[in-house]
Order: C-alpha cells, then sequence, then structure tokens
C-alpha cells in the first residue's frame, strides 16, 4: 500500500513571503553575501535570513507590500518585532557557537514595495 503524501496548506500571503524571501536571498548573494540560514524558528521569534558578511553574521528581516500605504514594507518592522529578531538571533548564535567568542553581527532589512526592492544595512 501507497503512503499517503502529506499536504501542507499554503495561503496566498504564505506563498508570496516565500517569494520575497527567494527574491531576496538571490539579491544578497548578488552582493557577495553567502547563505548561513533561512526560515529559522526559534522560541523568541523567526529569523528570515541569516548570511554572513566577510566576517559579520547578518541577520535579515524580509518584508514585502503591495502598496506604500501605512508606510510601506520598511516601516512595517516595529520596535517590538526589532526585539523578536534580537532575541532570536542571540538564541541562534548561543546554541551555534555556545561560549566561543561570537562575530560581529548587523540587523539588516530588505523592504520589497511592489517591484522596488531596497537593501537597508545595519537597519537596526
Amino acid at each position: 500500500m501507497a503512503k499517503p503524501s502529506t499536504y501542507v496548506a499554503v495561503s496566498p500571503t504564505q506563498r508570496a513571503g516565500s517569494l520575497a524571501e527567494a527574491r531576496a536571498l538571490d539579491y544578497l548573494c548578488s552582493q557577495g553575501l553567502r547563505p548561513v540560514a533561512a526560515n529559522v524558528r526559534l522560541r523568541p521569534g523567526e529569523i528570515d535570513l541569516i548570511m554572513a558578511d566577510g566576517d559579520q553574521c547578518v541577520f535579515i528581516e524580509v518584508r514585502q507590500r503591495t502598496s506604500p500605504r501605512y508606510g510601506g514594507a520598511a516601516a512595517s518592522i516595529t520596535a517590538a518585532k526589532q526585539a523578536r529578531v534580537r532575541a532570536a538571533a542571540q538564541v541562534w548564535l548561543l546554541h551555534r557557537l555556545g561560549a566561543q567568542a561570537w562575530p560581529p553581527v548587523r540587523f539588516d532589512v530588505v523592504a520589497i514595495d511592489g517591484e522596488h526592492l531596497q537593501w537597508l544595512r545595519g537597519a537596526f
């Protein structure tokens, strides 16, 4: 008897988010960053992309908005979201490196408004 396939329903919003993250990853790789991990889910929150830029570990939040209404993609990253990403980054580094010296870190944003992609280095 064949094993039943597993179907995971993906909403249009989830599909759009995955495409935005793939677009951001492609762009950042073209700029010389190296991928380390993606869609890391930890107790404090989720990290969309983790990349290396030289000796820096870069934690990247990807936001997409179809309309600039309400301030656009970059403006949608609240102080609370920034705090969750920072806390998740600390947990990830602790699990990955433990007591070893941590590399310099940076928090970037890739904001996609319609077709316009903007990379904000050191956004928070």
